[in-house]
């Protein structure tokens, strides 16, 4: 068996179906957690790639379960690892914003580096960072756009062709006028100012453009949810007469999901990054591209081997 895929439970779904569209096997990692909190992985016999499958949303256990199962596929003879974490944690913290804190990027890129050999990920949180290289030095990396996956929904499903895409900050800019050039619609963006956590204050610079049409409130990564409300706000005072959005990592809970569509927002549309009731959207094409080669170099490896 030259190459196969294993996951974390998590992320089974998605990577079964991923397995399916690469005609390789696929086994789930089987973790048990005792009374006190530590874990026994147990993980299935290693191909000599593996790839593993791990949506890195609420990472602490799965990181710490990760390691473990890397541990046992080196030993169990896997040659190569390929970590697939669709949603990447840690990213969002990189640099030391006041004095004494923890840059988890850099801490968290080292950790994934030294288990695999080569990480791809989806729209990673890289403000400062010019790419994924430098968050996984010595390794493969690849920080693949959901931009085609969305943009090939939503042409799928059609959209009213006077929508106008909305971002939640001057960040998202060239995000949004990517995916607005690949739909042949407007953009804009909002002025942001975090208060905290979940308090921000949103506003558009020109409504003028929003009055009277649909709005897509597009963003990569939705978590406490108070961004999203405060732009559905926004565009409403704008006069926006419809608003949906859509989100490649939906982190929020359903019970944030609920106060968004009563903020006023139509339906809401993730990707598969992160397991979630929204999800609608699929990566998977994305991931089967990235990894075609790594098949056709596990198939040649396999052939001199027994040449």
């Amino acid at each position: 068996m030259s190459a196969a895929i294993q996951s974390l439970p998590s992320s089974s779904r998605d990577a079964a179906r991923l397995a399916a569209r690469l005609d390789i096997p696929f086994n789930e990692i089987t973790i048990h957690t005792f009374p006190d909190g530590e874990m026994r992985v147990t993980t299935c016999p290693a191909a000599a790639t593996t790839i593993i499958y791990a949506s890195l949303d609420r990472p602490n256990d799965k990181l710490i379960a990760l390691a473990l199962a890397v541990e046992a596929l080196r030993r169990g003879g896997a040659k190569r690892l390929v970590l697939v974490a669709p949603y990447l944690c840690y990213m969002r913290q990189d640099t030391a914003f006041h004095a004494g804190e923890a840059i988890s990027q850099k801490v968290i890129g080292l950790f994934l580096a030294r288990c695999a050999d080569r990480v791809i990920t989806v729209d990673a949180h890289l403000h400062r960072t010019p790419d994924i290289g430098a968050v996984f030095p010595g390794i493969e990396s690849d920080n693949l756009s959901a931009g085609p996956a969305i943009s090939e929904t939503l042409r799928k499903t059609g959209l009213d062709p006077t929508t106008v895409l909305a971002g939640p900050d001057a960040e998202s800019l060239p995000w949004v006028r990517n995916l607005a050039g690949r739909l042949g619609l407007s953009h804009t963006v909002a002025q942001k100012i975090r208060r905290g956590d979940r308090s921000v204050a949103i506003t558009y610079p020109d409504p003028a453009r929003i009055a009277g049409r649909p709005a897509l409130i597009v963003d990569d990564i939705v978590s406490s949810g108070g961004t999203i409300i405060a732009c559905a706000n926004a565009l409403i005072a704008a006069g926006a007469i419809t608003i949906d959005a859509v989100v490649t990592h939906a982190l929020f809970s359903e019970q944030l999901c609920r106060e968004m569509t009563s903020s006023g927002i139509r339906s809401i549309r993730s990707t598969y990054s992160v397991p979630h009731s929204t999800n609608a959207i699929s990566l998977d094409d994305l991931f089967v591209d990235a990894l075609n080669g790594e098949l056709m170099r596990a198939g040649t490896a396999e052939i001199s081997r027994w040449e």
